[in-house]
């Protein structure tokens, strides 16, 4: 088993928050992975040695300057109610059917499609110390952090 039941998810809570409602159909498109999956696909796509972004060493991808093109501000967008900056959305040229992770550390990724996460960021940003989001087969990466700005680029 891969995934986990919305239900059963410790952090269950940032998509069933009454002050940011997600739809039951659209619920249905995130998921949860179980520990073991979502540290199988960290190891393949983040860092092998690893488990948090704070402990990232010099042979992470994420640690290199050249993959980060671009430092962009989302606390504005979050503040203001509004939809992810077009500048962030212009980095990303996905179709909304493509699958993303949105990786916490090791043990907690989530996986839904762009478009998903598009209609609900805020819900995946309550946590927003440093995740990392990336697509299925796709370079472009993004990294939030909690000073409300997130820097993109694209991983070697």
């Amino acid at each position: 088993m891969n995934y986990l039941p919305l239900s059963e998810y410790k952090r269950k809570w940032i998509f069933t928050h009454q002050s940011l409602p997600i739809p039951e159909q659209e619920l249905a498109d995130i998921k949860p992975m179980t520990e073991a999956r979502a540290a199988q696909l960290w190891q393949e796509f983040i860092s092998k040695d690893s488990p948090t972004p704070d402990h990232f060493g010099k042979q992470d991808w994420p640690t290199h300057q050249s993959v980060w093109t671009q430092r962009l501000v989302w606390q504005q967008a979050w503040d203001d109610d509004g939809d992810l900056p077009d500048e962030f959305l212009a980095h990303f040229p996905w179709e909304d059917n493509i699958t993303v992770y949105f990786c916490y550390d090791k043990h907690n990724i989530v996986e839904t499609h762009w478009g998903v996460f598009k209609r609900y960021w805020k819900n995946f940003l309550f946590y927003d110390d440093k995740p990392i989001l990336l697509g299925r087969r796709r370079k472009e990466v993004a990294m939030f952090e909690q000073s409300g700005e997130v820097v993109i680029g694209k991983r070697d």
